[in-house]
């Protein structure tokens, strides 16, 4: 690899950390209560310890953002069907309508930054970035 790409791949971790500063404004709220949205809406019924290992924080850190959502109704406890003793998380209807909302501010934001890319440039991009996350995520479960 010569110096140009280890210089450009040097600069992913803080070109990561600059869009998320910079783009969470889009979607104002806080940012921690926003991820725990988008990670029911994607995984329903999870424990918070699962929530915390999906969110990549401490389980007392997700357990006070869960508090807040389930304060907002934004979240339910619900008993796991299979197991009595084990309580799961899932979105309520306000939730739901709230993780699409800021999704939805999140693609005009995107829509924003990229409007003077190539169609084929915004949509190779927008490919890469959700394939990045998905491998992100597969990535963090396994160091878990």
């Amino acid at each position: 690899m010569d110096d140009d790409q280890e210089s450009l791949l040097d600069q992913v971790g803080p070109a990561l950390a600059r869009m998320r500063r910079r783009t969470q404004a889009a979607t104002s709220g806080d940012v921690l209560r926003n991820v725990v949205l988008f990670v029911l809406a994607d995984q329903p019924r999870l424990t918070v310890g699962g929530l915390s290992v999906e969110m990549g924080v401490a389980q007392p850190a997700a357990s006070r953002v869960v508090a807040d959502c389930v304060a907002t109704g934004l979240v339910r406890r619900q008993a796991a069907a299979d197991d009595g003793r084990k309580t799961v998380l899932e979105l309520t209807d306000e939730g739901r309508a709230e993780a699409r909302r800021l999704a939805r501010l999140q693609r005009e934001a995107f829509e924003d930054i990229t409007a003077g890319w190539r169609p084929s440039e915004r949509e190779d991009f927008a490919r890469h970035l959700v394939r990045y996350a998905a491998d992100a995520a597969a990535w963090s479960r396994n160091r878990s």
